[in-house]
């Protein structure tokens, strides 16, 4: 066991204690001083990240995950706006979400209070490590940061401009630690340390999630794969339903909330699938189909096995399925999917209702992309992760999905 994890956990509660009492003022001036040299310093940053693209060519890595890890230009500056647009969103500490007063007199609040020390455990995305400090920070949080070896030198130099801005703020660097190991005994040692962690969330491959629902002592929330569904329904606007389909799949593939599998109605399979098919073979996207869909598809589809139902492929490969009715989608999407994201394409109100109230996904959409589960697309202008427990946030964890609540009472006398 490396001697100072335990002293790192230790520091980490110290500084918590500290984080949760800064004003406002005080986070977001750390947070616009981290924007500003992380610009700054945009060709270290570059330079950081070749080095772990390097190393993960050398590897062997796939390409969903060297996309995953590399870091343009382009995402630096999006690293620091996200770091200004989290400045300028509402400080959730101290708000007020319950006032009411009691037969016995008491006045009774209830408000959003720190949850202490978050430990996330992620591969690759080094943008994570930037992200999660800001929306842990600013909810008045410290945060122990397990980013993946493949992202090693990234994590570092990000971690270090955090701490220098930490430093010329005067608030102690115990706000965020960054842990390199990547050996599993120490992770589930650390797993263990419920006296200083708070919070476990684990965001990546399913062996990490499962190592991690098994060892950990802490409370976890988990951003669970995103197996996303989209059904075309027979009442759908079918030029709605070709466009959301593809680029549900298109946009960002390699994502959590890009969409998995097409579920067609079969009273729109002969003028839907053959369509749908030929632009996802243009777009380079590879059709996996069962039996209904590879008769349709013109050549254009391989048939699909049984094991790419519910597969989160995250590359440029979906799979597509005719079905007889709104219930069967149903019952297909409560086999394969993972609760974390499904949409329908229909203009009929009374169906999209019965799929809004039996899909109980983290997000449930009607004529919209999966692509749009996201903090920022749904207003919470920022997010650490999409849960897929339901206890004790679900969907997008922006800010305030990283406080907890607590009450507040005044008396002026009472006994019981």
């Amino acid at each position: 066991m490396t001697p100072d994890m335990r002293e790192i956990a230790k520091q980490s509660k110290a500084a918590a204690a500290v984080v949760a009492t800064l004003s406002t003022d005080a986070k977001n001036a750390c947070l616009l001083d981290l924007a500003d040299r992380i610009i700054r310093s945009n060709g270290a940053v570059c330079a950081a990240n070749e080095r772990d693209l390097a190393a993960a060519r050398d590897a062997g890595l796939g390409d969903a995950k060297l996309r995953r890890l590399a870091l343009t230009e382009t995402a630096i500056r999006q690293m620091a706006d996200g770091l200004r647009q989290v400045a300028s969103l509402p400080d959730p500490v101290g708000q007020v979400t319950r006032n009411y007063t009691v037969p016995s007199g008491l006045t009774v609040r209830k408000v959003r209070c720190p949850i202490g020390v978050i430990l996330m455990i992620y591969e690759a995305r080094p943008n994570v490590t930037v992200d999660a400090f800001a929306l842990c920070f600013k909810a008045g949080n410290a945060c122990i940061l397990k980013g993946g070896r493949e992202a090693i030198h990234s994590n570092e130099l990000l971690a270090r401009l955090a701490h220098e801005s930490l430093q010329a703020k005067r608030v102690p660097t115990g706000a965020l630690a960054l842990l390199t190991t990547s050996d599993r005994d120490e992770i589930r040692e650390l797993l263990t340390y419920e006296e200083y962690i708070d919070l476990v969330i684990p965001r990546g491959g399913a062996s990490l999630i499962h190592f991690v629902h098994e060892h950990s002592r802490i409370p976890t929330v988990q951003h669970f794969h995103g197996v996303c569904h989209v059904y075309v329904d027979e009442a759908a606007d079918l030029g709605k339903a070709l466009e959301i389909c593809v680029t549900a799949k298109t946009s960002a593939p390699a994502t959590c909330n890009a969409a998995e599998c097409i579920l067609i109605h079969e009273n729109v399979a002969q003028t839907l699938v053959q369509r749908l098919v030929e632009r996802f073979v243009r777009d380079g996207v590879e059709v996996r189909g069962d039996e209904t869909v590879c008769s349709l598809a013109a050549g254009n589809a391989n048939p699909a096995a049984e094991d790419d139902w519910g597969r989160e492929f995250l590359d440029l490969i979906v799979a597509v399925r005719v079905v007889p009715d709104l219930d069967a989608a149903v019952a297909h999407i409560h086999r394969y999917g993972s609760n974390h994201t499904d949409a329908i394409i229909t203009e009929d109100g009374i169906v999209a209702g019965r799929f809004l109230n039996r899909v109980q996904s983290s997000c449930t959409l009607v004529n919209a992309s999966t692509r749009f589960n996201d903090g920022f697309q749904l207003g919470l202008g920022a997010e650490i992760g999409i849960s897929t427990s339901k206890i004790h946030a679900y969907g997008p964890m922006g800010l305030e999905e990283l406080t907890a609540q607590r009450y507040l009472v005044r008396g002026t006398g009472q006994t019981r």
